[in-house]
């Protein structure tokens, strides 16, 4: 893991808490070849929507727009080569083919883990396929690798 990586899934982990799914907190953000932001996004409902509705999950799901499709949306320009870093998840196959289509070509993610795995694994796995035929380069990292966790308190510490 370089400092980039480290760097870029910290900020996207922190845009995440900005979203206000109370289940599943997404951010996304976009760095260019020179590691300038570009743009970033979380999940969350259109703007100018109400908020309403985020308990109930069939209308969360219905009105929702994922982080990875706000950071494209908000970014307004051509993000050809640019690298996306997602937290916590790597993107479902509805925003891969958004991704491939804005020309990003690096997605740096953490890996799933077993229960996200267990429920969304084929749509993982036809997410990644995408990544591979696109040559996508996709890398993901243990969540274990980025956070260290105290028992005691039951509090998560970055690990720099």
């Amino acid at each position: 893991m370089n400092k980039w990586e480290i760097r870029g899934l910290s900020l996207s982990r922190e845009i995440s808490y900005w979203s206000k799914d109370p289940s599943t907190k997404v951010g996304a953000l976009i760095l260019d070849q020179n590691h300038r932001v570009v743009s970033f996004g979380y999940n969350g409902y259109p703007k100018g929507c109400c908020d309403d509705g985020m308990e109930n999950r069939d209308i969360k799901l219905a009105k929702i727009i994922h982080a990875e499709q706000n950071a494209i949306l908000f970014a307004k320009r051509d993000l050809t080569g640019c690298t996306m870093y997602v937290w916590p998840m790597a993107p479902c196959s509805r925003c891969a083919g958004i991704i491939i289509q804005s020309g990003i070509t690096k997605i740096v993610t953490i890996e799933p883990s077993e229960d996200l795995y267990a429920r969304w694994g084929k749509d993982i796995e036809i997410a990644f396929s995408m990544y591979q035929e696109r040559e996508v380069k996709l890398i993901q990292f243990p969540k274990s690798l980025f956070f260290e966790k105290y028992t005691e308190n039951n509090i998560e510490s970055p690990v720099f």
